[in-house]
């Protein structure tokens, strides 16, 4: 089967860039959790747990998980917490009816709800949830105030945000190595087992021009996060972010 040939997001912020994220991630859907798990050596799992425990101490009871794509961190959430309701949202159509498989699987269909939507323009009246999170979803936004700005609109006031993002290790033989894997052997894995090198040849471009650490904080506090938090993950190959209303 020959690989696919597509055109692939912009890196950064840029017009247009949504519509060709939710092609990109429709076409790799069905090996996205594979991969996922192959390319992190599963360490994919133990950030989005860590993400949930950043939460837990809120004890919230509606959480909204944005750019949930296969409901993994959604998932996640209502099996370790006594959520009432958990709403997933993503624009992949693909990336949710596998989502909403799994949920399925596992019977959590009273509890986890999966919805199509745009992260910059959520489906929601203000102040509807307790916390929201983002697992590696926000350096794919179309506009990375509007979608904060949203985030922090369905939020109520001391609700928080929790970001779990890919950030650029400060250690430099760290930086050396990861760049290495990210546009040498990440990309050839990714087209092996999906056909589609292109999309595994975004994410280490999109990771570079990610604004993370500092950078990605004062992001949030210009839209209006109080209470800011910034925790690298082993060896800051990811970051997780929180911040209040």
């Amino acid at each position: 089967m020959p690989r696919r040939r597509k055109h692939y997001p912009p890196v950064g912020e840029a017009a247009g860039k949504k519509r060709q994220v939710a092609a990109m991630f429709d076409a790799i859907a069905p090996r996205y959790d594979l991969l996922n798990r192959i390319l992190s050596a599963g360490i994919d799992q133990r950030w989005r747990r860590q993400a949930v425990d950043l939460i837990a101490p809120e004890q919230p009871r509606r959480v909204l998980d944005v750019a949930t794509g296969t409901a993994d961190l959604a998932i996640e959430v209502a099996r370790r917490l006594p959520v009432e309701r958990v709403v997933g949202v993503d624009i992949a159509e693909t990336m949710l009816q596998i989502g909403q498989e799994k949920i399925a699987r596992l019977g959590l269909n009273d509890r986890v709800i999966l919805r199509k939507g745009d992260a910059e323009k959520l489906p929601f009246s203000d102040a509807q949830f307790d916390a929201v999170l983002v697992a590696f979803g926000v350096r794919n936004f179309e506009n990375l105030e509007r979608g904060l700005r949203e985030s922090y609109r369905v939020l109520r006031p001391g609700g928080v945000l929790v970001v779990l993002e890919f950030s650029h290790p400060r250690t430099p033989i760290i930086r050396t190595l990861y760049r290495w894997y990210a546009h040498h052997v990440l990309p050839r894995i990714g087209a092996w087992l999906s056909r589609d090198e292109g999309a595994y040849r975004y994410l280490p471009a999109s990771v570079e021009a990610f604004p993370d650490g500092p950078d990605f904080l004062q992001r949030m506090a210009s839209v209006g996060f109080q209470e800011l938090l910034w925790k690298p993950l082993t060896f800051g190959i990811a970051s997780l972010y929180r911040g209040r209303r």
